[in-house]
Formats: structure tokens, C-alpha cells, sequence
């Protein structure tokens, strides 16, 4: 477990390209048959992933944490990005497909991952916030998370929204997790963008085609700053910064936040004009 602590606004002005990278993009999160992760002192999120090959792998506390086992005082979310895998918590087993999702309540005790098949690997998306209460352990299919398009093609911005944890959905402390998928064709996201300083927010960009890249924009809408990202890498989002991208080629990304609500249209939006 990697640590990361905030960097004010001002902090963040001054950042060059290595320095941006080094706090806020995640560069290296999959791996082969091992869980990883990256604690966030932007409201304790910590930023994972479990990539199984042969067996099982069983997600472990730290002593950091000061937890008797991971989710003693967590929970946490889960979306596959590749193949078939299954998510087992307390002996309750789910098969999850890509893009499927499973949320895991505080107070599980036992979470492993596998693959179905080792050639064609599960990789899961993992993002774990505190919690003040057990909420139910379940799964949600892509086709539960009741896609919406939106955008359009004349503004390079045709994609479709998977909405698996919140409010109207799987129930949580303070996890909102979804994701979004833009159409061939389409490779802006987030735009016009927007800050929402009551949650901090992490995005996992992946399905970047080799060779094509994303160019992540954050910071105050005056002061931006840019990140290119490739695929399976994730980058985390402070409250105060925008959180907007644009590909190469079209891709897709996972979006994940926590703080003081679940409410999904809390933001404050930033007209384009506005952008520095």
C-alpha cells in the first residue's frame, strides 16, 4: 500500500509534469495474481485494484490501518474491466462479467478474488472509503445500472453512463461509483466540467487502444493543469479540482467518489469560456 497526501491548490500551481504525475496519477495499479493499493488522504479513499491468474487471491488488512481485517471500518467497491471473475464475501459468491459491479458492506470479514479462466483474466477495479454502518453486500450487472446515453456526435461527446452505487442504486455510506463508456468517434468526457468540493473523486481510464492515450485535465478552472494517461492507469481528483479528459481515441473510465454526500448532481459547473 502506496500513501498519498494532499497538495493545496497553490501547491498544485507550482507542480511540474513530474511532480502532477507523482502525486496525483496511479500509473502502476494492475498486476499479475496480486491485490494493490494506494491509501489517498483525500477523504481516506484508497484506490485498488485484484488482478487473480491461478487461484484465489484474498484481500488482507494493514497494520497501517490499525483494523483487525480490511473492511472492519471500510467499504467497498468493485467493477471488472476484463474477463469473467468471481467475488466471494463471507461464502457468498458472485460471478462478475466486465463491467459488472459488486459492493461489499462494512463488517465482511473474508473477500476473495478469482478468474474463471486464467487466459482470459478478471481485473478488478477496486475503491474502499470509511463507513459508519453495514449496508448489503450485492451485485449489479451492467444491465442493472439502467445505461443512459448522452452527448451527441457533433460535439465529440457521445457516451453511455452506468450508474452502479448510489443514491437510486446499490446503498452505501459514502461510496459513488459508476462508469462511463464514450462511442466510436467520441473521446470527450466531463466537459463542460465541473468541481464538487463536498467529494473528492478518483477516475480509472481503460479499453485505450495501444498506442492512443488520454489527456486528463485538473485543477482550479483558472489554473489548469494537464496528465496524459494510459490505459488501466487511474488518477485521483482533489474537491476543488476539475476532473475532465479527452482521448486520442474513444475509451472508457470508471468514476468513483466519496465525501460529505451520495448526492450525484452536487456539482458546480464551469462554463467552457471560464476554463484557463
Amino acid at each position: 500500500m502506496k500513501i498519498r497526501f494532499e497538495s493545496s491548490p497553490g501547491e498544485v500551481a507550482q507542480m511540474n509534469t513530474s511532480s502532477l504525475r507523482e502525486h496525483f496519477l496511479i500509473e502502476n495499479i494492475f498486476h499479475d495474481h496480486a491485490i494493490d493499493w494506494v491509501y489517498s488522504h483525500y477523504d481516506r479513499v484508497m484506490i485498488g485494484s485484484a488482478m487473480p491468474i491461478s487461484g484465489a487471491l484474498v484481500l488482507n488488512t494493514f497494520d497501517s490501518l490499525k483494523a483487525d481485517f480490511f473492511l472492519e471500518r471500510r467499504e467497498l467497491g468493485i467493477i471488472n474491466i476484463a474477463g469473467d471473475g468471481i467475488v466471494t464475501a463471507d461464502g457468498v459468491s458472485f460471478e462478475i462479467s466486465k463491467l459488472d459491479c459488486v459492493y461489499v458492506g462494512r463488517g465482511t470479514k473474508e473477500v476473495t478474488f478469482a478468474s474463471l479462466d486464467p487466459a482470459a483474466p478478471a481485473a478488478f477495479y477496486l475503491l474502499s472509503a470509511p463507513a459508519h454502518q453495514p449496508h448489503p453486500t450485492r451485485l449489479f450487472t451492467k444491465e442493472d445500472a439502467t445505461p443512459v446515453t448522452v452527448g451527441s456526435s457533433e460535439t465529440s461527446n457521445l457516451r453511455t453512463i452506468y450508474k452502479y452505487i448510489h443514491r437510486e442504486g446499490i446503498q452505501s455510506c459514502q461510496l459513488v461509483m459508476g462508469l462511463t463508456v464514450l462511442s466510436a468517434g467520441s473521446v470527450w468526457n466531463t466537459m463542460p466540467a465541473h468541481v464538487h468540493d463536498r467529494r473528492m473523486e478518483a477516475y480509472c481510464y481503460f479499453d485505450i487502444p495501444d498506442n492512443q492515450k488520454v489527456l486528463h485535465l485538473m485543477g482550479q478552472p483558472a489554473e489548469t493543469r494537464h496528465i496524459w494517461i494510459g490505459d488501466r492507469q487511474a488518477v485521483i481528483s482533489p474537491p476543488w479540482s476539475i476532473h475532465a479528459g479527452c482521448g486520442t481515441a474513444n475509451y472508457s473510465f470508471i468514476w468513483g467518489m466519496a465525501g460529505e454526500n451520495k448526492d450525484y448532481t452536487d456539482m458546480d459547473s464551469v462554463a467552457i469560456n471560464d476554463l484557463r
